[in-house]
C-alpha cells in the first residue's frame, strides 16, 4: 500500500533517511548530476514515490536539507545556541572561540548544500531564490551578532558596526570553508580556530 512507504524504519522517518543519504553523497564528493531521485531513494532504502510525496522533486529535497543543516549537529538550532553563548559568556575572546566552533559545525553540513544550490542557481529559478534567501539570512544573523558586540563595547577603537558585519559575514561564508577545508584539506577544528582567531584580531582590542 502507498501509505506504507512513509512508515519509519528503526525509528527514523523516511524523509530523514533521504536527507541523510543525499547529504552523505554530497560530502563524499558525488556530483549533483549523478544524484538522481532513483539513486537517492536506493541509498535511503525508500521508494522514489516517497521522495516525490515528501519533497515534490529534487529541488524541494535540497531546500529541506539546507533548512535542516542550519540546525547544526545538535537538537537545538544553531542560531539559538549562538544567542545562548553570547548571553552567558563575558570574555569576548571566549565568545569568538565558541562562535568559531559553531561556525565550523554548521558549515560542515551546510556548505556542500550551498555549493550545490550555487551551481544549480544559474538554470533553476527556485535554487536562485533559495541562494538569495540564504545570503540574506546569513547577513541578517551577522548583523544581529555585530550589534551585540557593539552594544557590549567589545569592538576595538576604529571598528564600525559595518566593519564588524563584514568581518562576520566573510568568516561565515561557505566560500571560505570550501577553500580551506574542501580544497586545502583543513580539519573542521583548524577551520574553527582560524575563524575565531580572525574575528578576534579584526574586531577585538589587543590584550592589555
Amino acid at each position: 500500500m502507498p501509505h506504507k512507504l512513509l512508515e519509519r524504519r528503526d525509528g527514523v522517518p523516511p524523509e530523514e533517511r533521504v536527507r541523510t543519504a543525499y547529504t552523505k553523497d554530497l560530502v563524499l564528493g558525488c556530483r549533483e548530476v549523478e544524484l538522481t531521485v532513483a539513486s537517492i531513494a536506493a541509498a535511503a532504502g525508500v521508494s522514489a514515490e516517497t521522495i516525490y510525496k515528501s519533497f515534490e522533486n529534487k529541488s524541494g529535497l535540497v531546500r529541506s536539507i539546507y533548512e535542516r543543516g542550519l540546525t547544526g549537529a545538535g537538537e537545538t538550532p544553531a542560531y539559538r545556541r549562538s544567542d545562548d553563548i553570547r548571553e552567558r559568556i563575558d570574555d569576548p575572546r571566549e565568545l569568538m572561540h565558541q562562535w568559531g566552533t559553531l561556525t565550523a559545525e554548521v558549515a560542515s553540513t551546510v556548505t556542500p548544500i550551498l555549493l550545490l544550490i550555487r551551481s544549480a542557481a544559474a538554470t533553476d529559478s527556485s535554487m536562485a531564490g533559495l541562494l538569495e534567501a540564504s545570503n540574506a539570512h546569513r547577513l541578517e544573523r551577522m548583523r544581529h551578532n555585530a550589534e551585540f558586540l557593539a552594544e557590549r563595547r567589545f569592538l576595538k577603537e576604529g571598528v564600525t558596526l559595518s566593519d564588524a558585519i563584514d568581518v562576520l559575514w566573510t568568516v561565515s561564508s561557505p566560500e571560505l570553508y570550501e577553500l580551506l577545508v574542501l580544497h586545502r584539506g583543513w580539519t573542521p577544528a583548524q577551520f574553527a580556530t582560524f575563524v575565531a582567531d580572525t574575528m578576534s584580531a579584526a574586531l577585538l582590542p589587543l590584550r592589555p
